[in-house]
């Protein structure tokens, strides 16, 4: 047999080599190689209403935070309590207390909020702000931690053990170098004093405990100050 007439052996192999795929079958694997990038540009979009559902078992819903609640601390409270008044009032107290620190020689921010608890005391008591201002002048030139050898004590030089009651909500005498307790307390000693003569000029005099100088020294030296205070307020209203 000659090499030509012998039978050729062919392998599989070779077999599929030579052999091309049906046209059909390769736009079967286009087609779906197609629906596989469209799904998953789907999912990646979210827009097929199918895909885009999630089992409500893998959903977790976020609580939105709570927001911050606003504590008011004394601090905060007190700080709102002596803010200065808007308006003609804040005028008012700058110019008392421009005038007040230059003539005692006291912090502005102090005198500043002396004449503002001053007419807050007066609003309340009933007693002439300006009143209270000239007898804190007189009585201790605005130190809230002065003291006398007769034991009158703070800015409107009262004797604690004279006054007990008065302390009794201000949480006892201990109170009385607290600036604001001690200006309510002298107001109301003021009013007290006010109601028990008629006058003035007695009250006045009965505070300093000079009830009997005839000459009425306390009470002069308590409206010269407050005259200058009026005329403080004269040139602001003027300008």
């Amino acid at each position: 047999m000659s090499a030509k007439s012998a039978p050729q052996l062919v392998s599989p192999l070779n077999h599929a080599r030579g052999t091309a795929l049906p046209a059909h079958s390769t736009f079967v694997v286009l087609a779906l190689a197609l629906l596989m990038g469209a799904v998953a540009w789907l999912l990646e979009r979210g827009e097929h209403p199918a895909l885009a559902e999630t089992p409500a078992l893998l959903q977790v819903e976020v609580a939105p935070a709570p927001e911050p609640i606003a504590v008011a601390t004394p601090l905060a409270v007190a700080a709102a309590e002596l803010a200065p008044a808007a308006g003609p009032e804040n005028s008012r107290y700058r110019a008392l207390s421009q005038f007040l620190a230059k003539r005692y020689k006291v912090s502005q921010t102090v005198t500043h909020d002396l004449v503002t608890m001053a007419h807050a005391a007066g609003h309340q008591i009933g007693v002439d702000p300006l009143l209270i201002i000239a007898v804190m002048a007189v009585e201790s030139r605005f130190n809230p931690i002065a003291e006398s050898v007769a034991g009158a004590k703070g800015l409107m030089q009262i004797i604690p053990r004279y006054h007990t009651d008065k302390f009794h909500e201000h949480g006892g005498v201990k109170a009385v170098f607290d600036p604001e307790t001690n200006i309510l307390v002298g107001s109301q000693i003021i009013k007290e004093y006010l109601a028990r003569t008629g006058e003035l000029n007695s009250a006045l005099q009965m505070y300093a405990g000079a009830a009997s100088d005839q000459h009425e020294g306390y009470f002069g030296k308590v409206m010269t100050e407050k005259e200058r205070l009026l005329q403080v307020l004269r040139k602001r209203r003027a300008s």
